[in-house]
């Protein structure tokens, strides 16, 4: 999103201290939803992009909690450019909660009807990214578990997890000549369009991020792994709607 909107101020919340959200039942995951939206209404913006494809699943079958601003949908962003690329047989790798509610095979299936979609469960990727554990042979064992339920051949594999596209690599090693699939390249896209066609003034091109959880692991993250803090922008922790 800051690549392809330098100019426009971005608030970034982190649930921290409530991940991983994949073992969480629906209904758990609804209320931190609503909590997520409302902190994110409190900021004064104009749309919430989301970037959490378990949110989105269980979007998929309860609904979005109500809000005064647009709500992007990661998932719908992604079934739109997975089906715009063409392939026929799609893996997804998400979250345990994201596979298990199908909210992929059906958005890819709706577009695309005669589609063959697979959707497993990786709950030991998450916890690994978290670590920062991003290279070497204990992530390249853990994809490659991973990924090992996966009925062959694949055209293109979905990374329906924000963490795992930071894995792209281990995925590429395991599945050689399958096409990869980064949902939120297309929900940054989404981003864009939506504040083309609002127009209006442009912001300072400053980040605020948030998180629910410890400060100074957040603050390393985003430096060590994102490097993504800048001039201007500020890091804070907030108390979250829900206890722990």
């Amino acid at each position: 999103m800051r690549a392809l909107l330098p100019d426009e101020d971005i608030v970034y919340l982190a649930d921290q201290a409530h991940v991983p959200y994949g073992g969480r039942d629906d209904a758990d995951l609804a209320r931190l939803a609503a909590a997520n939206v409302a902190v994110l209404e409190s900021a004064r913006v104009d749309a919430i992009v989301m970037g959490c494809n378990t949110s989105c699943a269980v979007a998929a079958k309860r609904g979005w909690p109500r809000a005064s601003v647009p709500i992007l949908d990661l998932i719908a962003a992604a079934a739109d450019d997975v089906v715009a690329r063409g392939p026929h047989r799609i893996g997804i790798v998400a979250t345990v909660a994201t596979a298990a509610s199908g909210a992929y095979g059906d958005a890819i299936r709706a577009r695309q009807p005669e589609a063959i979609v697979q959707e497993i469960g990786a709950p030991a990727l998450v916890p690994l990214v978290e670590a920062g554990t991003l290279r070497g042979a204990i992530a390249r064992a853990a994809v490659a578990d991973a990924v090992a339920p996966l009925r062959r051949p694949l055209d293109a594999l979905v990374l329906a997890c924000t963490h795992y596209p930071l894995l792209a690599e281990h995925f590429a090693a395991a599945l050689p000549g399958v096409t990869l699939v980064d949902p939120a390249v297309a929900q940054a896209a989404r981003a864009a369009a939506f504040v083309a066609r609002r127009g209006g003034p442009r912001g300072r091109g400053h980040t605020q991020f948030l998180t629910t959880g410890p400060i100074e692991p957040y603050r390393h993250a985003l430096v060590e792994i994102f490097d993504v803090i800048r001039h201007g922008d500020d890091v804070a922790r907030i108390e979250h709607a829900l206890a722990r």
